[in-house]
This record gives structure tokens, sequence and C-alpha cells, in this order.
């Protein structure tokens, strides 16, 4: 039998915030270089779980052990905001290696050169600068934009700058906390593909069901204030806990059907003599028995839209259109679209392509330069964006939006569609602000949707909204007789709900004739063409030329090691001419001697060593060049 490293061990805790427990007695073992998603319901206590974990938060009672020496990492929650380049900060992230660049600088101890040098090379310190780069790149920074300051960007892209920074750092642990909420479906898929492969242990909490069955192999369950741990990914997690659920129902009743026939033997004999002691007896065993607890039925998530009227087709045409936010300026060009009231359309492109300027175009927030448009008169579009859910009014409550929204409408239909949208009494009181980040993002939906929409363009409309909730959605748009325009993360929504797929890529849009499976595949393989020529069969295959930002990253990399090489030469010299001094073979400075020759080895010993590093990065750039 084969026995797995643990790399976190959590052993019995307990752990309670204002009398309400949110751990008793929890226990679960992560074996090291597992992938594992942390579910469980909002507010059952998955981000409490990481706090302890990376000890900020101290526990009741049981233990938490990890590897001695075992580096955990996580997103922090202070965002850098400085005028440090994107691509330094990220640099910066791994705090060994930063050290030790700056001790190699500063640095005049030959020993001590030596063992810096030694250590740069073990962890891989020269080809750092490409290893960021290429991390920036697949959240979306390309090379302009990796010398940028972090503070020329906004919350949501500094938040990529923090995760880029974690995930360059490689801790052994690395904790992730609905990592995708910040990233767009290209970029989201990068870091499922890079979550797959990465080196050391992960535990994610995220409510995105693709990432949860492509990039992790266990699931560990909060459910009930315990851990349960389940090898496999989301969907047969599922599966397992469906059938233990049943499992548990079918256990509930068989034992309720025992326990009713034992009482009915006892409340029909117990006052005769006769069975007296039989009676007793079933009395004692009904009083031992363990309850079988049934698993509570989950609460219903709903979506509730309001059905449109339907209207003749197109409901929106454009011809040989351009727009954008300056005129001559166009963002988008050569567009010939058409929308029909039963399409399902899913926006893909990477960010700064013009989806949002696409959507902004279709809601009448932008108008076109030029090319016709030909919109349904009576045509109503609901628009849903992120940004909506954060401008609602935090000291009011659902119900007082709801009435603003619809003045004169009777209170008990507002909050009738309040319900309809998983809003029940409790939460159409209560002040926004303390509304949880689903709840917020359901009152946004709703206020969007009131008009019963002809087309309902979303962006991004899973951020906060739990698994249970995004399989609610998606029963609702499926329902939903009006246009749906989706730009999400979520491929398993965008699964669900698009029939058809547009492209917006090179101030254009077109539609995009494979799947989303084949876009997934050409976006983790763009780095890698594969010629579609069958190969010679008795020529060697040719080296795979390198892109543009694989020559930068390692012309870097050579100038760095050049320079540590001009360096410790300079040291050299300065030593080689202190040995030149005829006072230091004096007699009375025989140990001074054997000192500085002892200084002269360690030099040239670090010197040969930066010589072999400055030699491998040029043939590695010759190579990538030829």
């Amino acid at each position: 039998m084969v026995h797995t490293a643990s790399m976190l061990s959590i052993s019995e805790i307990n752990y309670s915030v204002e009398g309400r427990p949110l751990f008793e007695e929890a226990s679960a073992v992560i074996p090291e270089g597992h992938k594992v998603g942390l579910v469980g319901q909002n507010g059952a206590g998955k981000t409490t779980l990481f706090k302890i974990i990376r000890g900020e938060l101290s526990l009741d009672a049981g233990d938490i052990s990890l590897p001695s020496r075992a580096k955990i990492g996580g997103i922090a929650q202070e965002v850098p905001s400085s005028d440090v380049s994107l691509i330094d900060t990220v640099l910066a992230a791994d705090v060994e290696r930063a050290a030790l660049m700056h001790e190699a600088e500063t640095t005049d101890d030959p020993a001590r050169i030596a063992e810096v040098q030694t250590r740069l090379a073990d962890i891989d310190a020269w080809s750092a600068e490409g290893r960021a780069a290429a991390i920036l790149k697949g959240l979306g920074f390309d090379d302009h934009d990796q010398q940028q300051p972090c503070s020329a960007y906004s919350g949501g892209w500094r938040m990529r700058v923090a995760l880029a920074g974690v995930l360059f750092a490689q801790p052994d642990l690395l904790l992730l906390d609905e990592p995708t909420n910040y990233l767009d479906l290209e970029g989201a898929l990068w870091l499922e593909n890079y979550l797959s492969k990465y080196p050391h242990t992960v535990i994610i909490i995220s409510h995105d069901r693709g990432l949860l069955n492509r990039a992790v192999g266990g699931i560990l369950h909060l459910e009930d204030r315990k851990l349960t741990y389940y090898q496999g990914n989301y969907d047969q997690f599922a599966k397992m806990r469906a059938e233990k659920r049943a499992q548990l129902t079918a256990q509930a009743k068989k034992q309720q059907a025992h326990k009713a026939h034992m009482q009915a033997f006892v409340d029909r004999f117990k006052a005769k003599a006769s069975k007296a002691k039989q009676a007793q007896s079933r009395m004692k065993a009904i009083e031992k028995m363990v309850t079988i607890t049934p698993p509570e039925e989950a609460a219903r998530k709903v979506f509730t839209f309001p059905q449109p009227d339907e209207l003749s087709p197109p409901i929106i045409s454009i011809e040989g259109g351009s727009t954008g936010y300056t005129e001559g300026q166009p963002v988008l060009s050569r567009l010939n679209l058409r929308i029909d009231q039963d399409d399902r359309i899913a926006l893909l492109g990477k960010n700064g392509q013009g989806k949002s300027t696409l959507s902004k175009l279709l809601s009448n927030r932008l108008v076109l330069f030029e090319g016709k448009a030909i919109n349904s008169s009576k045509l109503r579009i609901g628009f849903f964006a992120q940004h909506q859910v954060d401008e609602l009014i935090v000291h009011e409550t659902p119900l007082q939006h709801m009435i603003s929204a619809r003045p004169g409408v009777m209170q008990s239909k507002l909050r009738a569609q309040l319900a309809g949208f998983g809003l029940g009494p409790d939460q159409a009181d209560t002040e926004v602000g303390r509304l949880s980040g689903g709840q917020k993002a359901r009152l946004s939906l709703l206020l969007a949707t009131l008009d019963a929409p002809h087309l309902l363009i979303l962006d991004e409309p899973t951020n906060h909204l739990d698994i249970e909730s995004r399989e609610a959605l998606v029963e609702a748009l499926t329902r939903y007789s009006g246009a749906v325009i989706l730009v999400s993360h979520d491929m398993h929504l965008l699964s669900m709900v698009a029939d058809r797929l547009w492209l917006v890529s090179n101030g254009t849009v077109k539609p995009y004739e494979d799947d989303l499976e084949a876009y997934r595949k050409m976006l983790l393989t763009v780095e890698k063409p594969v010629s579609k020529n069958p190969k010679p069969v008795k020529e060697a295959p040719k080296p795979k030329r390198a892109n543009r930002e694989d020559i930068l990253a390692l012309r870097a990399e050579v100038r760095t090691a050049e320079a540590r090489v001009t360096k410790i030469n300079d040291m050299r010299d300065k030593l080689a001419k202190k040995l030149a001094d005829p006072a230091l073979y004096e007699k009375d400075k025989v140990g001074e001697l054997e000192v500085w020759n002892k200084k002269y080895a360690e030099v040239m010993a670090a010197l040969e060593r930066a010589e072999a590093i400055w030699m491998g990065a040029l043939e590695k750039l010759e190579t990538a060049s030829a």
C-alpha cells in the first residue's frame, strides 16, 4: 500500500463566531500535491476556514498541522496600487528571490556571493522574468501593460496582479477564494489550465462548475459544521452526495416505520400483564435507538423572469456598422449582425477586444458612427452588469428599491416579485448593505428584468452566485422567451444557455462556427500552433520557433546573467590587485594572506557558476532566435 504524504491535516476542529458554531469536531486530510475544491453553502464558513489555516484566527479546540517550513500563499486583501510596474510587482512576490537578488547587488563578501549565486541557480531565479511575464500574459496583460505602474489599473485588474504574484511565488499550499470573480472567460480558462499543472497543493473556493470539474481532483465539502473529503471532480461529488442522501432518506424512513411498529405494540400491550415485559423491552429499545436524521431538503433556489410579448423578427439588425467612444476612432467596424427573439448568444473574445462596447451599442448606450441599424419599435432591453450591484443604495432595503422602481404598485405584488428572485420576507426588509453578494446580485437581476425585456444583456451575472443559484439561473434563462446575450467566465453557464457564439476580435464581430470546447482548446494552444502537414518520414523535426514574448524574456535573462558576471569580475580584479601587494607576503602577514586567498577562490567559484549560467542563457536565446 502506497502512503501519500499529507500536506494539510485538520483534526477535530471547533470554531464559533459570536456563539454560532461554524465547525464542530470537523476533520479532513488533504494529501500533498492534490488540487481540491472547497464547496458549501454561502455563509457556511469556507473563507473562515482559510483564515484558520493561515493562522489568522485561533481555534476553540482541535488542531491544524502542516509540514514544517511549508509556505502558505493566497491573494492579499490589500491589492497593490503603487508606481511599481506590474512585472516588478509580481517579481517581488517571491520574497526569497527578491531578497537574494538585492543581496547579490549589495554584498561584498565573496563567500556569501558564492552562496547567493548557487541558491539563485537552485530556485531558477534567472528564468523568473519569463515566468512572471507568462503568468501576467495569461491573466490578460500584454508586454506594454506589464511595464505600466499598478496605480494605472482599477481594483479588478489589480486583483489580477495580486493573483499573478501569488502564482509566481509558488507557495507549497495555495489558497484561492473565488479567483475567477474578477477574470473574464479567457483568463478563467487560462487559470484552470495553470492550476491543473501547479506543482504543489491547491485548495480553491469556487462556484464555477467547469473549473471544479477540470482543475481539481478532490472536493472538500463543508456541511452541517463538518468537513467531508470526496475523491474526484465536482460532477462525481454531486453524484456521490445524491446517492448518500438517498440512502440516508431510505434508512430514516425504514427506521421510522420500525419505530412506529414497536410503539404500536407498546401502546397496545403495556397494560396487559402477560405482555408487559415484552412491551417494556420494546420501550427500552425505542429509547436506545440512535435516530437517523433524513437530510434536509435544500431550499429551492429560484429566478422568475417576467415573460415578454412576442415581436416580429428580427428585433435588431445592423448592416455595415461601426461604433466606439470617439468619432473617427471606432472600436468595432464592419458590423453585420441580426438578433431574433429566440436567440441565445455568448460573446467570446479577449478583454479589450470590444465585448463591453458591443453590449453598450446593443443596449443603446452607444450610437453607430456609420452603417444602418433597425430596432423593433416596441423593443425593451434589460441590461445587467456587475457594476450595477455596486451601485445599489446600501441603506435602503430591496423593498424600497422596488417601490422607487415601481411607484404606486401594491407592496404585496412587489414582495411577490422579490420572492420570485429568492428574496423572501426577511431579505426584502434588510438593508442592502447587510445582504450577501449573491442576494445583491439577485436584486440587481430583478431590477434589470422588471419591464419583461425582449432582449436581456447579461455581463458576468454569476459573480457571487453559488452553484445552486447558477443552476436556477440556467433554468430561468431556458424558460425565458426573450433573446439573451451573455458575457461570462462561467463555461458551464455558457454551454447550458448559449446556442450561438459570436467572437469579438480584430475590431469586428463574427459568428464563431465551432463549439465552446474547441474555443477553449484554441485558447490554450494559441502559443503552440500545430502544423496540419504530415511530418516527413526521414527528416528530423525542426525546433519550434519561439514567440516574441519568449525571446524578450530570454534576452532579459541574458542581460541579468551578464550583469552578474561583470559585477563578480570587478570583485575578482579588486582581489587580484590586493593579492599583488608585496606587503601581503611578509612573514607576519601569513594569516591575512590565507584569508585573501580563500576569498579569491570563493569569488572564482562564483564567477565560474555565473559564467555557466550566462553561457546557458545565450545558448537558449540563440536556439530560440534561429
